[in-house]
């Protein structure tokens, strides 16, 4: 496989869902007042994307390979309720905006056991090649593209 190409996992169904990504709170994650620290959500947000990517068949370490990156411009996270050890956490993610040089992600947090919402959040990011320069997927990555656009909300 060429530096350029990227393995695009099995073809595009058009009735694929993606599923929820889930995280079980773990006591180290917990604040002295016993419930989850609010830097962990971030983390979660992380580990959903990566998700993400992998369940459209782009998975973040192929990308890497090609020398693509893709940084985080900006996050935003709104707690609703609180989260303890031990809960089961899932994830909603989906791509809300994409441009070929932008992706943005949704985020939404709810209790697996009483589907209470937890928190809300959105990530934005950018893609740029090893060397730091912006890079727009549309033209030199038209396989990627065609994915990330697919699941665009």
């Amino acid at each position: 496989m060429s530096q350029k190409e990227i393995e695009v996992y099995g073809e595009q169904m058009e009735d694929i869902r993606i599923r929820p990504y889930e995280h079980h709170a773990k006591y180290y994650e917990t604040d002295q007042m016993g419930i989850i620290h609010h830097s962990n959500y971030i983390r979660w947000m992380e580990e959903a994307r990566m998700d993400l990517m992998n369940q459209i068949g782009l998975s973040y370490r192929q990308m890497e390979e090609m020398e693509i990156i893709s940084p985080v411009l900006s996050v935003s996270c709104e707690y609703h309720s609180m989260v303890h050890f031990d809960d089961v956490i899932v994830i909603e993610t989906r791509i809300v905006r994409y441009t070929g040089v932008k992706l943005e992600v949704e985020y939404r947090m709810t209790d697996k056991e009483t589907g209470e919402l937890r928190t809300t959040g959105r990530s934005s990011h950018c893609f740029l090649s090893r060397s730091g320069r912006p890079i727009s997927l549309k033209r030199s990555y038209p396989e990627l593209d065609t994915k990330f656009f697919e699941f665009t909300s």
